[in-house]
């Protein structure tokens, strides 16, 4: 039997990979800090839910101080603040000839090569919509991309296994020798989910709106340019085109985007984000300083202005602290902030 593939983080994105490939046959270990959520897994099974598809799946399972062993396949899925934590935590579990794939939001693999070392770090870009609703269970809401790839560019046997294996959850996966401009696609679409989050309105209802429109563009015009400072071009995927946010593009290229992703959203029975669910359920902080914060960091490095994506920052930290309602008078503050 091949070796396990151990996924470290069995919430939205990492429970359900683990599902679908634990279904084809493939062995997969999960691990996971909520030790409910682990017991269900073993024993009762994880149950993917929602329209796309609905079963449950028993993966064996542990929490980080249970596991033993070591691993050359490791996918981690935790969330984006918590990346050098596991990662230091895996180390241990990590083959001498393995490497560890990102399967999260954000620049992540950055901070995963400065602990496991480049040559051990793969790069992948996801867009699917899940939620995890609790112990052993996740909302899988709609199909979307998934795209694996080497952070330096070249394409080994291992990006093509993984490749394979994501093929199993995803049959439209793709395997690129650009990771990064997808990752950097990703950075745009994804401060504007945060934005929608400032809110209580869906995110297609948010994307649909015209007098939240400059917002969005704002967002992702600041992400084109540290993305050009960095000799990347961001890759579009699921109706978000990153080129319509470039220097000199007309606003009716944005415009249209934006439409394109109120329509992508409309028919997805996640309505509302993972950051908007971090905040209104979970009532817990968000990946905002890892996923918005870094773009802030990296612009002033390179002496780019971000006042949209700082503004951000900031009306976030706020709703998690309680200073702010989420509400639309907070988006349009946030408006305001970027005009």
């Amino acid at each position: 039997m091949a070796e396990p593939i151990l996924i470290w983080g069995a919430g939205a994105i990492g429970g359900t990979i683990g599902a679908y490939l634990a279904r084809a046959g493939v062995d997969v270990h999960l691990v996971d800090v909520v030790a409910e959520h682990v017991a269900a897994c073993r024993t009762t099974g994880l149950a993917i839910e929602g329209p796309v598809e609905a079963f449950t799946q028993v993966i064996p399972a542990s929490t980080p101080d249970e596991l033993t062993g070591t691993y050359s396949r490791i996918i981690l899925a935790v969330k984006a603040q918590a990346t050098g934590d596991a990662t230091r935590r895996l180390l241990p579990h990590l083959a001498s000839d393995g490497f560890v794939l990102s399967a999260q939001n954000g620049l992540n693999e950055l901070e995963i090569a400065r602990i496991v070392g480049a040559e051990r770090t793969m790069g992948a870009f996801v867009n699917f919509g899940a939620d995890w609703h609790g112990p052993g269970r996740i909302l899988f809401g709609n199909r979307g991309a998934v795209v694996v790839g080497e952070i330096d560019g070249r394409t080994r046997d291992r990006t093509l296994e993984m490749h394979r294996l994501l093929s199993l959850f995803e049959p439209d996966a793709v395997l690129t020798d650009d990771i990064w401009g997808y990752l950097y696609g990703k950075l745009g679409y994804g401060a504007m989910l945060f934005a929608t989050a400032l809110n209580d309105d869906s995110m297609a209802d948010n994307f649909a709106d015209p007098r939240r429109a400059p917002v969005f563009i704002a967002l992702a015009r600041e992400v084109m340019a540290l993305a050009a400072s960095r000799g990347v071009h961001p890759r579009g995927f699921n109706g978000y085109e990153p080129d319509a946010f470039a220097p000199g593009a007309p606003e009716s290229a944005a415009l249209a985007s934006i439409d394109a992703l109120a329509e992508f959203n409309r028919h997805s029975a996640k309505t509302h984000s993972g950051i908007w669910r971090d905040l209104a359920v979970r009532r817990r902080t968000t990946e905002v300083d890892a996923q918005v914060g870094i773009v802030v960091e990296l612009a002033r490095e390179a002496g780019i202005p971000t006042p949209a994506m700082s503004a951000l920052v900031d009306l976030i930290h706020d709703v998690e602290t309680g200073r702010r309602a989420r509400s639309l008078d907070t988006f349009m503050e946030l408006a305001r902030r970027c005009s």
